[in-house]
């Protein structure tokens, strides 16, 4: 983007279009004491002194690689990145590239995306992915998107879990609202121990789409094949939300018969980052392609029948029809869709599956040593993956700040978003947890 400046008469005379005189003016409907104060900045540095400055600022804050153990999780995780990642996101070519839209110059952004698309299609069982989503909330209100668009409005039921993540749903209802839809199942209050067959018996011939995630948000693995079955018998779709890493051992959900599968891919090569930004993925049948959000490349041949790739489908709200669109939101995390393919192109498919295996490991020895804490006892008796519920023997913000004083970044409060789950604590392990981290999470709990 490129910013002309304007000449003092061609501002004034934009001013008296607008019918004001100086550009205090446009702020008059503000009150005084409401406009921003006058700043009151430092005496200016030497970029030496500045440099100093910002650095110790910056070593305030305390992160999981040099100052915390953490075994917090509840969506977002501590995996270690290889170093390739985060050298070939910052080669020129992708660090600066935008929008694909000529072919002809952009081979290596769209090969990279098609990569990354038929990584994605492999590990959840799908047949095609878009080039990716702002996160995996995002994902699944898309999701509700093309369940709407698939049957043009003449379904309104949507059937959500209440074991999908909390901000997942929440992001749902943001993007339903005013649409008329009737969500039912996703009552955080309801009976969190049923597993899937407590939502069949909403399902009715009103019912467009029904959400689950895989594993839930409390770690536990369900299969999902009978609730997907009885969904298709009422004629209604299905997504899962799943955890990228667990697919490396579980059953994929297309093997189960899902329709879409979305979820957050920050586990494949994206750090923490205070929360963003994260890359939403989202897989689907062939046959609902057209009512996909977001974009899709596609390898073809050129006029010299030499290999080549082209964006196949591109979101008709970045174009025209706009009336049209079944979303208002498709922008591509090209970036970190990049990430996500240089993390599983490195690490290859015996390093995916040690990665997975380890965190399954390390999370059901951590659970043993918990259970045996007096007062301590897993909430659920499910199988999960590499996050479990620990019912704890006083409030969860208690013994994080016990824990905090010691290094050691707690579990995340269930409470928080689940009023019956009081004193619950949803406690992730991953690779980057050692046996030592894990032994002094049980000594430091057992002092709480």
């Amino acid at each position: 983007m490129t910013f002309i400046p304007i000449s003092p008469t061609e501002r004034d005379a934009m001013l008296s279009t607008i019918g004001v005189k100086h550009l205090d003016e446009l702020f008059d409907s503000i009150p005084k004491k409401h406009r921003f104060p006058k700043l009151d900045l430092p005496p200016a540095l030497a970029e030496m002194e500045a440099s100093a400055l910002l650095s110790d600022i910056a070593q305030a804050n305390e992160n999981v690689h040099e100052h915390l153990i953490s075994f917090l999780g509840a969506g977002a995780y501590n995996h270690y990145i290889p170093s390739v990642v985060d050298h070939i996101l910052r080669r020129g070519e992708f660090y600066t590239a935008y929008t694909p839209y000529q072919p002809e110059i952009s081979q290596g952004t769209l090969q990279s995306i098609f990569e990354y698309q038929s990584l994605m299609t492999n590990l959840t069982g799908m047949e095609v992915s878009n080039a990716s989503h702002y996160d995996g909330a995002t994902a699944a209100a898309e999701a509700v998107n093309l369940a709407y668009a698939q049957f043009r409005g003449k379904r309104t039921k949507l059937i959500v879990s209440p074991t999908v993540h909390p901000q997942y749903r929440a992001v749902i209802r943001t993007y339903t609202e005013g649409m008329d839809l009737q969500v039912a199942g996703d009552d955080p209050n309801t009976n969190l121990e049923a597993g899937p067959e407590g939502l069949s018996g909403l399902l009715d011939q009103n019912t467009m789409l029904v959400m689950v995630q895989y594993p839930d948000f409390f770690g536990r693995i369900f299969d999902f094949s009978k609730l997907i079955d009885a969904a298709h018998k009422s004629g209604a779709l299905v997504c899962v939300v799943a955890n990228p890493t667990a697919l490396i051992l579980l059953k994929t959900p297309g093997e189960m018969g899902a329709d879409i599968v979305v979820g957050e891919a920050q586990p494949f090569g994206i750090p923490l980052w205070y929360g963003g930004p994260y890359l939403g993925y989202f897989t689907t049948k062939k046959s609902f392609v057209h009512k996909m959000a977001g974009r899709l490349v596609g390898e073809t041949v050129d006029s010299h029948g030499q290999r080549a790739y082209v964006l196949t489908l591109t979101a008709r709200e970045q174009h025209i029809k706009r009336e049209r669109a079944t979303s208002n939101i498709c922008t591509n995390q090209g970036l970190l869709a990049l990430a996500a393919a240089v993390y599983m192109s490195s690490l290859g498919k015996i390093g995916l599956q040690e990665v997975a295996d380890l965190c399954y490991q390390k999370a059901h020895y951590a659970a043993d040593q918990l259970s045996k804490l007096k007062g301590y006892e897993l909430c659920f008796d499910q199988p999960f993956f590499h996050e479990f519920a620990l019912c704890c023997p006083k409030p969860v913000s208690e013994i994080n700040a016990h824990l905090l004083e010691h290094g050691i970044l707690g579990g995340y409060d269930l409470s928080n978003d689940y009023p019956t789950l009081k004193d619950r604590m949803l406690i992730a392990v991953t690779e980057m947890n050692t046996k030592e981290d894990i032994d002094a999470l049980v000594e430091m709990l057992a002092e709480a």
